[in-house]
C-alpha cells in the first residue's frame, strides 16, 4: 500500500493522527522538502530511506514507489496541508493505476484554513458570506478562462488564494475589477502556524505596498473579503430563539 499523505501547512503537530502514525511505520518516505517541515522525518525509523521529491521528476518519484512494492514495504509520499489541493497527486495516482499498485489519501489541514485560523477568523459568517472560493491566478499553470480572479471576485464571496502572492500586483488589479472596491479587507499569511510566520493585514488599496515592504514573495496565502472586518448577523445555531432537533428554542 502507498500512502499519500498531508503533512499539514507547517507546524509539525498538525499532521493527523493516521497521518503520523503511517510515517513511523513506513519504509520509505518521499517527501516534498521544499514545503514540508523536516521536523516530521523525526518520526521516521532510523532505517527508513528518504527522498527528497524537490529534485525529483514524476517518473522518477513513481520508480521509487514501485520498487517499493516489489520490496514488499511500506510507503509514504509526504505532501505539503492537504494534497488534493494543489498536490500534483492525480498524475502520480493515474500512473499507479497503470502499474496496479494500490494506494490511499490520507487527508490534512490545509494552508486556507491554517491562515484563516491565524488571523482568528471565520470564512463562513451570516449575511456576509457562505461561500469560500479556493482558487490560485494564472501563471506557468494556466486558469481556465471562466475561473480568471476578477470573475470569481464578482462573487462576493470569501477568497483564499494561492500560489499567486509573487503576482500581488496583478491579484489586486483583478480582485478591484471583480469586487468593484478596492476597500476589501486583505490578510496575507506567510507560512501559517510555522516558527516565522508572519500576517499582514490590508485592503486592496494597500496589501501590494506592504506585500513588497514585507520581501514576501513565496509560500503566503491570500485571504479576501468582508469576513476579515466589519459586521454580520449572530448564527441562528446557538440563538435561544431558534428550535432544532437538540433544543426548543424560546
Amino acid at each position: 500500500m502507498i500512502s499519500f499523505v498531508g503533512a499539514g501547512p507547517g507546524n509539525v503537530d498538525l499532521i493527523t493522527i493516521k497521518g503520523r502514525r503511517l510515517l513511523e511505520e513506513a519504509d520509505i518516505v518521499i517527501y516534498a522538502g521544499s514545503l514540508v517541515s523536516k521536523e516530521h522525518l523525526n518520526f521516521c525509523k532510523e532505517d527508513c530511506k528518504l527522498y527528497n521529491s524537490a529534485s525529483m521528476t514524476l517518473e522518477e518519484v513513481i520508480e521509487v514507489v514501485e520498487e517499493g512494492v516489489k520490496a514488499n514495504l511500506k510507503v509514504v509520499r509526504l505532501h505539503t496541508g492537504d494534497p488534493t489541493i494543489y498536490g500534483a497527486i492525480r498524475e502520480q495516482m493515474d500512473l499507479l493505476d497503470t502499474k496496479d499498485i494500490e494506494y490511499e489519501v490520507v487527508p490534512g489541514v490545509s494552508s486556507f484554513t491554517a491562515a484563516c485560523s491565524s488571523i482568528k477568523k471565520e470564512f463562513t459568517l451570516p449575511n456576509v458570506s457562505q461561500t469560500v472560493i479556493l482558487t490560485r491566478i494564472e501563471g506557468r499553470t494556466p486558469v481556465p478562462k471562466e475561473e480568471d480572479l476578477e470573475e470569481l471576485a464578482k462573487h462576493k464571496a470569501s477568497m483564499a488564494i494561492f500560489l499567486s502572492v509573487k503576482e500581488i500586483d496583478r491579484v489586486v488589479e483583478k480582485l478591484i475589477k471583480g469586487y468593484g472596491s478596492d476597500d476589501i479587507p486583505v490578510a496575507v499569511v506567510y507560512k501559517a502556524t510555522w516558527e516565522d510566520e508572519k500576517i499582514i493585514l490590508g485592503t486592496l488599496k494597500d496589501i501590494g505596498e506592504k506585500i513588497k515592504s514585507n520581501k514576501i514573495d513565496k509560500m503566503a496565502q491570500i485571504l479576501v473579503g468582508n469576513f476579515i472586518e466589519g459586521d454580520y448577523e449572530r448564527s441562528k445555531l446557538y440563538h435561544p430563539e431558534f428550535t432544532h432537533k437538540f433544543r426548543k428554542g424560546i
